[in-house]
């Protein structure tokens, strides 16, 4: 088990080891000068499976008090980690989203050095989101200017994942 910090709103891990094992070997989080940096949903999921041992100012944290303070800072956590999980569980690659997106998911066995484009991106929401079209119409947008499917990922109030292909009629 490795140690991280949190720091604000990221968790960092300065050992080289981890760094090689979580970065190189399954691709976790972004190596920076400090180290590794994980966003809230990797960091916690890595907790959970106690691959790392968060600390905040030198204080341990178990899992379940991450969990409640990444919800705390994040209010999109639930279904944001809920979608994480599942698509870890299924052995794919993921990367933290971008431009509005929550995830890129990647061709299964990519990694950092030779992942291609993103597959899929991921919008996360629970089940009792309301969306607005124009919000769906910039996500289909978005996958076709970089050549991904846009999936919407819902999470049910037990916790279940459902995705559906979000995409412009064919003709």
């Amino acid at each position: 088990m490795f140690a991280a910090e949190l720091t604000e709103n990221k968790v960092v891990v300065t050992d080289t080891d981890a760094v090689a094992e979580l970065y190189e070997g399954v691709w976790y989080g972004k190596k920076t000068d400090n180290g590794l940096e994980l966003e809230l949903v990797e960091a916690c999921l890595l907790a959970e499976r106690q691959r790392i041992e968060i600390a905040k100012n030198g204080k341990k944290l178990d899992f379940k008090d991450f969990y409640h303070l990444c919800c705390a800072l994040d209010s999109r956590f639930v279904p944001r980690y809920a979608v994480y999980h599942d698509l870890r569980e299924r052995g794919l690659p993921v990367r933290v989203g971008f431009k509005g997106t929550d995830f890129k998911v990647y061709e299964r066995g990519a990694k950092p050095t030779t992942a291609a484009e993103a597959k899929w991106i991921i919008f996360a929401e629970s089940e009792d989101y309301s969306c607005e079209f124009a919000k769906l119409g910039k996500a289909i947008k978005l996958a076709q200017n970089i050549r991904a499917l846009a999936l919407w990922a819902v999470v049910d109030n037990d916790g279940d994942v459902t995705y559906y292909i979000i995409s412009t009629p064919s003709v």
